[in-house]
């Protein structure tokens, strides 16, 4: 049985995770704002990463599509993408020394049928306490700006996260595991949506030495 995997994404972190686990898919940007509303952080994701999954599979007649939201909660409060540098500069001083939870809401929709399955993904991250003058180097980088969170683990910030309790990839906004679990979900297996190894794996593969 075949069929696409669809990411209802345009983010480039979810493309690079998906293409460095050697998964097949194609992109398909939701086009979805995403709007806050009154809720818990991990109903937020959730609400929203199927808004994008099925906004994608609506348009398409087959597939099965990944959508996906992550937000940082601190103390019970939902934090996304900083509004602007001053708030990036805000949350940093604010957040830095704390420990905070990332939920990223993973939600997988048959466009065909539109049987959908979700899961939601929780790792706890602790911010170690940067100077305010690396706060100020760091969200003057432009790198904040466009992160959940304001933050990311492979970035400039690095430095900045002592650890992490859970998925990383789940902080970068998709986690294999939960992928994996949801396509079994589907009846699928994450095997069946591996790219075709290199022509000369063989030549190169140390197995049987």
């Amino acid at each position: 049985m075949t069929s696409e995997l669809v990411l209802a994404s345009s983010s480039v972190t979810r493309r690079q995770i998906l293409q460095a686990a050697g998964i097949r898919f194609r992109v398909e940007p939701s086009g979805t704002e995403e709007v806050m509303f009154s809720a818990s952080t991990s109903e937020i994701v959730s609400a929203l990463a199927t808004e994008k999954a099925t906004a994608v599979a609506a348009r398409i007649s087959s597939g099965l599509v990944l959508g996906c939201d992550s937000l940082l909660d601190i103390d019970g409060r939902s934090f996304g993408k900083p509004a602007s540098v001053a708030d990036a500069l805000r949350r940093w001083l604010s957040q830095r020394g704390t420990t905070g939870t990332l939920f990223t809401g993973h939600v997988l929709v048959d466009a065909a049928t539109g049987v959908s399955h979700a899961e939601t993904v929780q790792t706890v991250v602790h911010f170690g306490r940067p100077s305010e003058r690396e706060i100020e180097l760091y969200v003057a980088s432009g790198e904040p700006l466009d992160k959940a969170g304001a933050f990311t683990l492979e970035g400039r910030s690095g430095p900045f996260i002592e650890g992490v309790e859970g998925d990383p990839g789940n902080v970068r906004g998709l986690s294999l595991p939960a992928l994996r679990r949801l396509l079994e979900a589907h009846g699928r297996s994450i095997v069946e949506f591996w790219t075709e190894p290199s022509s000369d794996f063989g030549a190169r593969s140390d197995f049987g030495r």
